[in-house]
């Protein structure tokens, strides 16, 4: 069994975290439950920097990666679609936008499988990326539509036997 906490970054000002997110993501930061085999990023410079913050709080010794495949190249596409659906749910962007959704959730998903296929056996990933990109590589990875997560929020997605299950994170 592997398992990535994904989240998504917190509060942000443009592509650096506000005081806020900072402080937010200093706080999430003692609530999280290492250990981490791996620390990975969109390279965007809000989810590293908030990757960044809960790394020193867990004590993690990994470095932190970045994974450029974990980020949408269609932001604008994407944004388009979320005003078409009046709605950060991601099924109700796929009725807006089938077609960007359903290949930019292969490609995400992609992506994910890459980080696990990296993870020891029993190894956890805490990922940091954005919305709607991460309910996207969940649901090109199981199938399954999560909520919209919210900023610092996240999913459990867990591989075991080859198979994929999704849960809150505690």
């Amino acid at each position: 069994m592997r398992t990535i906490e994904l989240r998504r970054h917190t509060d942000n000002d443009g592509d650096r975290l506000s005081m806020d997110g900072v402080t937010a993501a200093e706080e999430i930061g003692g609530r999280l439950t290492p250990p981490y085999d791996a620390f990975v990023s969109t390279g965007a410079g809000r989810a590293a920097q908030t990757v960044q913050i809960w790394r020193t709080a867990v004590g993690g010794q990994a470095p932190i990666e970045e994974h450029a495949g974990l980020r949408s190249l269609q932001e604008d596409r994407w944004r388009e679609a979320y005003t078409k659906a009046g709605s950060a749910e991601l099924a109700r962007m796929c009725d807006a936008d089938p077609e960007l959704v359903q290949e930019d959730s292969a490609r995400l998903a992609a992506a994910l499988e890459e980080i696990f296929a990296r993870l020891p056996d029993g190894g956890r990933a805490l990922v940091v990326g954005h919305s709607p990109t991460n309910e996207a590589a969940v649901f090109g990875l199981t199938g399954e539509y999560v909520d919209p997560i919210g900023k610092g929020d996240g999913v459990l997605v867990i591989q075991d036997s080859g198979s994929y299950r999704v849960e809150p994170v505690a």
